[in-house]
């Protein structure tokens, strides 16, 4: 891309957008400035045209996104068929398991997920399409790295925070890529309460005809009703058995 095709502005909005997040919910011009690192009169012209636009609200001090803001990731959604032809598979893996299943696509250091058939509630927080989640502690954030060189693994690991949510989740780099390491040979990643207390998770990779990983999908239940080995014996048959006939839809 040529250096003047770079829309400047843009790009500084984008990062206006990205700055609110499930802990940053109401920002004042201040906070943006020092999140993005932009020039506060630069943040207070993309606030107040988000503004303008019905993508924020303002109440003199501080700034929060509206609905219209969803429009966004509802173009993605939309326009991209993935999540509509992975729903009824969810679906129905969620009926043979008993368990929520879910799918997602890797962005960064993230997860985001694209579609969800919720059979309970296992989590603390509530996962919707668009949810986000570290790839690092999490079953799909691992099958989605193992796609992936060494080198880029490890490279989004090194450039991703990595709190230790629990005193299982693992966090050092060296442990972490022989996570990825092994998950790569085995086809299937695990999660033992390292997102959460109490929760745990198996993942495998869905690939489209020509091999590639393009998603994720996992079924997570809670740690005391299932163990790791359970949901090894008892759901990776049935997860590789919808992520076949996945694949073969995929064009």
């Amino acid at each position: 891309m040529r250096e003047t095709d770079f829309i400047s502005g843009f790009a500084k909005g984008l990062a206006v957008i990205e700055a609110f997040d499930a802990v940053n919910t109401r920002l004042s011009i201040t906070d943006i400035a020092r999140i993005t690192g932009l020039e506060r009169a630069t943040a207070r012209r993309c606030l107040l045209t988000l503004t303008q636009l019905g993508y924020a609200d303002y109440d003199g001090k501080f700034f929060t996104l509206t609905p219209r803001i969803l429009r966004l990731g509802h173009s993605y959604l939309s326009s991209t068929p993935l999540p509509r032809l992975m729903q009824p598979f969810l679906d129905q893996l969620s009926e043979k398991t008993g368990e929520s299943a879910s799918a997602s696509v890797l962005d960064g250091s993230e997860i985001v997920y694209i579609a969800r058939a919720s059979h309970k509630r296992v989590m603390s927080i509530n996962l919707n399409p668009g949810s986000r989640l570290p790839a690092y502690c999490s079953s799909m954030g691992r099958v989605l790295l193992a796609a992936m060189s060494d080198d880029d693994a490890l490279r989004i690991l090194a450039g991703s925070n990595r709190p230790a949510n629990t005193p299982r989740t693992k966090t050092a780099l060296p442990e972490l890529m022989d996570e990825v390491r092994t998950v790569r040979a085995q086809g299937y990643a695990v999660i033992d309460q390292e997102l959460e207390i109490g929760l745990c998770s198996i993942a495998v990779p869905v690939r489209n005809t020509r091999g590639m990983t393009i998603a994720a999908i996992n079924v997570g239940a809670q740690a005391p009703r299932v163990t790791i080995m359970e949901m090894i014996e008892r759901y990776l048959p049935v997860m590789q058995s919808t992520r076949d006939t996945i694949a073969a839809v995929l064009v």
